[in-house]
């Protein structure tokens, strides 16, 4: 890992610094049954087009944030497989994710059987082209927000980190859930727009996607993009990040 140093991200609605040591970068439910031909998304007939798009972007931006010394957290959404975590019986995130077919079984790509949205199953892998390193921390969630019910807030507080550079899927669902929450506990927040998709909302005059960037660096926090990210590491870091990389 380098030494720390500090960098200057063009964003808005600011200029924002943010030191490498206390920063993650944070990608959020980039996993099979959203990202993939056979996942829940997919099975549901929802376009994963955009979702797709934005592998590119992150893959870029988590190899220069390696070779930064910037901690990569995944999240991933998953279930136990008795379903006993997914909320009461009439509870919303009961009846919204079963109608979506959580828990259903399916077949991967290579024809053994899966179940959606299921724990350490190929629904819940992250898409093979992000696949985590060893040294990346990965954390399931059964809610919405990263840091529901989760170790998301201890292992931050324990790496001492205050800055997160948020990216996944969907930006009006989970990813603005998890920034909120972490608005909530203190965290700079930093939404890079390239790097996060949402399905919802593509024929309105307003995308959910705009919506949340919008309101994200009205009150919740920050929104740049991957090159401002990678523009900024690398001035900073200069010969050794070309190096690395």
């Amino acid at each position: 890992m380098t030494n720390s140093r500090s960098v200057k991200l063009n964003a808005r609605p600011g200029p924002i610094a943010l030191e490498t040591a206390k920063t993650a970068i944070v990608v959020v439910d980039m996993q099979n049954d959203f990202g993939s031909e056979g996942g829940l998304f997919d099975h549901a007939g929802i376009d994963i087009s955009k979702i797709r798009e934005v592998i590119g972007p992150i893959s870029k931006v988590l190899s220069l944030a390696r070779s930064a010394g910037i901690k990569v957290i995944y999240l991933k959404m998953g279930f136990l497989p008795d379903l006993s975590d997914l909320g009461t019986a009439d509870s919303p995130n009961r009846i919204r994710h079963l109608h979506f077919g959580v828990g259903e079984k399916t077949l991967r790509p290579d024809g053994r059987e899966s179940r959606m949205l299921i724990r350490d199953t190929w629904n819940t892998d992250i898409v093979l082209e992000l696949a985590p390193k060893p040294e990346d921390i990965v954390l399931y969630k059964n809610r919405f927000s990263g840091f529901y019910k989760t170790q998301l807030d201890g292992i931050l507080k324990q790496l001492g980190i205050t800055n997160l550079i948020v990216t996944g899927c969907t930006t009006s669902v989970c990813v603005e859930s998890t920034i909120r929450d972490a608005m909530f506990r203190d965290y700079k927040c930093i939404l890079l727009a390239d790097c996060a998709a949402e399905p919802i909302g593509q024929n309105f005059p307003r995308s959910n996607h705009a919506a949340s960037l919008l309101i994200i660096e009205s009150l919740l926090g920050w929104v740049s993009e991957s090159q401002e990210l990678v523009r900024a590491l690398e001035l900073q870091l200069g010969s050794f990040v070309q190096v690395a990389r």
